[in-house]
């Protein structure tokens, strides 16, 4: 198991920038931290990081081990896990985060389905359009929508979400059907915006002809719910981007309609978040890859049956 140890300390050191850091990480002596490292490049023939007394840097080898060494300690978390799964009763509490309208629609729909298959699993679902920190709230993991700011958390993607402009036929018929980002901004149209403590997104990232373009729009109305953004835009309120998979059927009803079309927004990723320690916990993993299988579907299908062919 050392060669697997140096490459799990190789990769928290790649991850955290710091030998002291990653030895905190792992519960190991900057000494043994440095050691591992060392053992990997002798073995490897070539350094993976240049040391200064203030820094340290991934080399050109560096970078493209750490991409196959991640792969390598997920093949291996994943394999234990199986064993785990067939000799172990699982049980427990698991503290689990999603946005709200991730967490009605995809994750809490499928969490009677996953304690009927291990009833001694307790699942504790958190709801919030807020930045949470796994560490300090207790979180085994989060489902979360765009780019975490926390590098030293890991992530499993599950989904490129499509993302869609809509507003109900009232708006249109009283504001007139905006063509494009462009449309939204000149004419001043009522844009719906999702806004929280800490937030940073105030423009929407849309698809021009010249490629992704940012628009700064404008609107009376904000809200850090997204479903109170969604009942306003269905009360004609003005115009809201949205993952399809939430206004899936008001689209379908032609309660909202899809507006600004010639320059759709950029998808948005949607994945998993945890601490390294939080991917060693069997309950973790099984209902990370439960969720991931169904909640994939649900958004490839949503995307499937609203965009245009």
């Amino acid at each position: 198991m050392s060669y697997i140890d140096n490459i799990r300390t190789f990769v928290r050191v790649y991850e955290l920038g710091s030998m002291s850091a990653a030895g905190r990480d792992l519960r190991i002596s900057p000494a043994v931290t440095s050691s591992r490292i060392s053992q990997l490049e002798e073995h490897l023939g070539v350094r993976l990081f240049q040391r200064t007394t203030r820094n340290l840097t991934p080399t050109e080898q560096g970078q493209a081990f750490y991409r196959g060494a991640t792969r390598i300690l997920e093949s291996v978390e994943d394999a234990e896990a199986q064993i785990v799964n067939i000799t172990e009763n699982l049980k427990g509490s698991l503290y689990v985060a999603a946005p709200l309208g991730v967490g009605r629609r995809l994750i809490a729909p499928h969490v009677p389905d996953f304690i009927a298959q291990y009833p001694e699993i307790h699942v504790r679902l958190r709801l919030s359009d807020r930045k949470i920190d796994l560490t300090t709230e207790g979180l085994d993991l989060a489902f979360f929508l765009g780019e975490p700011e926390d590098s030293n958390l890991r992530i499993r993607k599950i989904a490129d979400v499509a993302r869609v402009l809509c507003a109900a036929p009232a708006y249109i018929a009283a504001r007139g059907m905006p063509k494009s980002g462009a449309d939204l901004v000149t004419e001043r149209h009522e844009c719906l915006n999702l806004r929280f403590p800490g937030a940073k997104e105030f423009q929407w990232r849309l698809q021009t002809k010249a490629g992704f373009e940012r628009f700064r729009v404008a609107g009376r109305y904000e809200s850090d719910d997204g479903d109170v953004l969604t009942d306003w835009a269905l009360a004609g309120h003005g115009v809201v981007m949205k993952p399809i998979f939430e206004v899936a059927e008001h689209l379908s009803s032609g309660a909202l309609v899809p507006v600004a079309s010639e320059t759709p927004p950029a998808p948005i990723q949607m994945a998993c978040l945890f601490t390294h320690r939080r991917r060693q916990d069997p309950k973790t993993r099984l209902f990370m890859e439960f969720m991931i299988d169904r909640v994939g579907d649900v958004i490839r299908s949503s995307a499937r049956d609203q965009l245009p062919r």
